[in-house]
């Protein structure tokens, strides 16, 4: 059972709120709305999704923005289309009795979802919701949540990722969060701060001060950390930060340039290049000892590195052959294989979390892409073609890429963040309020 827990930021601390119960209602027998998402391109399903029912004017509300939420977080997984709510020909409180069937054929809903608000003793939301089958008038899943008023997005998310593992038979991506650098002034003088939101770009917070440079901030699997590199003094540093309490604490205060630092599956270590004498290799750090270990070595140029999730094999980028490829690792180092053979340089490599497929950046003619190949190298498709595109990260279900973009312009380039799923057929813009890259998106909320 997923905790829900709203959090707010001090200069000290960030403090738990509250926590969420789930009741699961029995569905009906079997429905038939499903999406076979390892098909391809598929046809979005039409859902609709009124309003949730709410006793007050206060519950009401909340009953429109959850539900406005919930369509939001569906359509722009690109496997839903939201039928039009001004065609809607049942209220709010009437679908709570029994859904009249037929009017919503008419409209051609696939799929229907239900909701009720209902404030508790002492303050708390009761927020339940039912998915329903239209066209054989079943249902396929019925869910309570308790939470206090002020986590109501993070309810919607809850239930858009319970709606969207019901009908794809894939875990959902909607209650997350994404680590970035937020990017503004000159292009000459540019400020980078770490910086943190919603998937959906909501509750964007700022977590650093501008004073150092922040570069590849990266989560740790058990949410409660992140690690990142920045220059303090001209030097470079790697640094975790911790989400509960916002205390940073520096892992490495190196004579030479890292990069790119990032966590085992397991939390307990860092993964990480080091550029000394005009080569770079990997190592990885102890977080319990601080203890290094070298993992490459030679002249070659070795950086990128990033572990699979059942934490035996790292895949890095190098110039080891000539020209910047992707490799992959023992853990331990040794037995490194080249896996990239297309045209051009590859770089940034990240592993699913599913551990199919490996995304990257590949720089050919000018121009940059953001691709997936299989482990082994093949299976290589081009998902983005752009300008300048860079840093993929996976959704925490594998099945979405999130990674900036940005094209050149009289004032110089503007990065921004966007997302694809698979099928390389559903970029979408994320907004936020500066300019933005480098993100990495968090494993589900606990």
């Amino acid at each position: 059972m997923r905790s829900i827990r709203h959090t707010t930021f001090s200069v000290q601390k960030l403090i738990a709120v509250a926590a969420l119960a789930v009741i699961m209602f029995s569905p009906s027998a079997r429905a038939e709305v499903k999406i076979d998402i390892t098909r391809g391109v598929v046809e979005p399903i039409p859902i609709a999704i009124p309003s949730f029912y709410g006793n007050t004017p206060s519950e009401a509300k909340f009953g429109n923005d959850i539900a406005r939420v919930v369509s939001e977080d569906l359509v722009r997984s690109g496997l839903f289309s939201s039928v039009d709510p001004q065609s809607f020909v049942q209220d709010a409180n009437s679908l709570l009795v029994q859904p009249h069937f037929s009017d919503w054929r008419v409209l051609n809903a696939q799929a229907l979802v239900v909701g009720k608000i209902e404030t508790q003793a002492g303050g708390k939301l009761k927020v339940e919701f039912r998915l329903w089958d239209v066209f054989s008038e079943q249902q396929m899943t019925g869910l309570a949540y308790f939470s206090i008023p002020s986590n109501w997005r993070r309810v919607a998310h809850i239930v858009s990722d319970a709606i969207y593992k019901r009908v794809t038979g894939e875990d959902g991506y909607f209650d997350t969060r994404i680590v970035y650098i937020a990017e503004t002034g000159p292009q000459t003088r540019r400020i980078k701060r770490l910086a943190i939101m919603d998937q959906d770009g909501e509750n964007n917070r700022i977590l650093s001060d501008g004073r150092a440079i922040v570069l590849t901030p990266r989560f740790s699997p058990a949410m409660q950390q992140i690690t990142y590199m920045a220059y303090y003094n001209n030097r470079p540093r790697v640094y975790l930060f911790d989400i509960d309490t916002g205390k940073q604490t520096v892992l490495g205060d190196f004579d030479h340039m890292t990069f790119a630092p990032r966590f085992a599956p397991a939390g307990n270590r860092v993964v990480f290049a080091l550029s000394e004498s005009g080569a770079s290799n990997i190592y990885t750090m102890d977080l319990r000892t601080h203890r290094i270990q070298k993992l490459t070595s030679g002249t070659a140029i070795s950086s990128a590195p990033c572990y699979s999730p059942d934490g035996k094999k790292i895949t890095f980028e190098s110039d080891r052959g000539g020209s910047q490829q992707i490799y992959v690792m023992n853990a331990e180092g040794g037995n490194a294989q080249r896996i990239s053979f297309g045209n051009g340089n590859y770089g940034t490599p990240v592993w699913s979390p599913r551990g199919d497929l490996i995304a990257f950046t590949k720089m050919h003619g000018g121009r940059f892409y953001i691709g997936v190949m299989r482990p082994d190298g093949t299976g290589e498709r081009e998902l983005v073609e752009a300008w300048h595109a860079e840093g993929p990260t996976w959704a925490p279900n594998g099945r979405v890429l999130m990674y900036f973009k940005e094209a050149p312009s009289s004032q110089g380039s503007r990065p921004k963040l966007y997302s694809i799923d698979l099928t390389g057929y559903n970029e979408r813009e994320i907004q936020t309020p500066t300019d933005a890259s480098d993100p990495a998106w968090s494993p589900l909320l606990p």
